[in-house]
């Protein structure tokens, strides 16, 4: 006996029928790419765990940063990695710090070309590696946090941030940063909250990548991984604050709260494929286990069918590469 073949089936028969029925596709424009840049470096240095990724100088961020506008890539996520760090962060309040320095300098370099994004976080700053300053009983302190925060955000939009990132999931961050931003004569400087940022396993290339100095873990600010209602009620209280856009962290482990944010939020909706995500697919490509190049854009796509307007890849430059190729 043989059977019709059905509808959705006639239309996976050519390349080209595919492409022309996809239902998501991705862009340039969607993807951001994050970057890492260490004060005192002449020469980019590799990080192991996440290979093809590199701690920055001045001169190869800006070149990398240059690349990406001329790929059309949406934008630049920038993490800074000082050389001395104290126990309240000092180094990302310091208009002469390292990051704020970076966003300076992609700032001139590409002018709006490209969204200069940063991280409005004290993790990668503290001598402790925490996202805040901690109380005498080792615990963050969380007003006294957003305190800094205020003073963080205004020092990297007087640098030249377009957009503002707290991810350190401290309660009331977006609000304080908005007013100061506010004050600040910065109206025009968006807000990217890190609304849905759980504590996960998959961090630890990035710790490598800022070279962390957390002992211990967050998991008394960020969310737990078995929570999902819990997401929807972080990014509504993000949301009343005033952020502009919102996060969910990490992508793939947390689709379902992607989707589930997407389908509430009314503005635009990132989320950010991370380190270890990253480290993983590389690792298995280097074995000869999966493809590389397959793996690398079922990965991102499956992030944007999930609803995500906005990623933030490591793949980011490469996959702008490829896309402009398959034209």
């Amino acid at each position: 006996m043989s059977f019709p073949q059905h509808r959705p089936r006639r239309l996976r028969s050519t390349p080209a029928i595919r492409r022309l029925t996809a239902e998501n596709r991705l862009s340039p424009a969607e993807l951001v790419l994050p970057a890492f840049i260490r004060e005192g470096l002449t020469e980019p240095v590799p990080i192991s765990s996440m290979p093809g990724v590199v701690q920055h100088s001045s001169a190869t961020l800006k070149r990398a940063a240059a690349e990406a506008a001329g790929l059309g890539i949406g934008g630049i996520m920038l993490f800074g990695i000082p050389a001395h760090r104290d126990a309240t962060g000092s180094a990302g309040i310091d208009p002469d710090g390292v990051l704020n320095r970076a966003i300076a300098d992609v700032r001139s370099e590409v002018g709006d070309a490209l969204v200069i994004m940063s991280d409005v976080c004290l993790d990668e700053f503290t001598d402790h590696g925490h996202c805040g300053v901690l109380a005498d009983d080792g615990a963050v302190d969380n007003d006294a946090t957003l305190e800094l925060y205020a003073q963080m955000a205004v020092a990297q939009a007087n640098a030249g941030a377009h957009v503002l990132g707290p991810s350190g999931m401290m309660d009331g961050q977006v609000g304080v940063i908005r007013s100061a931003l506010d004050d600040a004569g910065h109206q025009e400087i968006s807000v990217l909250a890190y609304a849905a940022k759980y504590a996960s396993a998959f961090y630890g290339p990035f710790r490598e990548a800022v070279d962390s100095q957390l002992t211990g873990d967050r998991r008394t600010y960020q969310m737990d991984a078995a929570n999902r209602r819990e997401a929807l009620h972080e990014v509504q209280l993000d949301l009343e604050e005033g952020a502009d856009m919102v996060m969910v962290k990490p992508a793939m482990s947390y689709l379902d709260i992607v989707a589930d944010v997407a389908a509430m939020s009314p503005v635009p909706v990132a989320a950010y494929q991370i380190s270890g995500e990253y480290a993983m697919i590389e690792a298995a490509a280097a074995n000869g286990w999966i493809d590389r190049r397959r793996s690398i854009e079922e990965s991102v796509l499956g992030i944007k069918r999930a609803g995500a307007q906005i990623i933030l890849t490591y793949w980011a430059t490469e996959l702008a590469t490829w896309l402009k190729e398959s034209k």
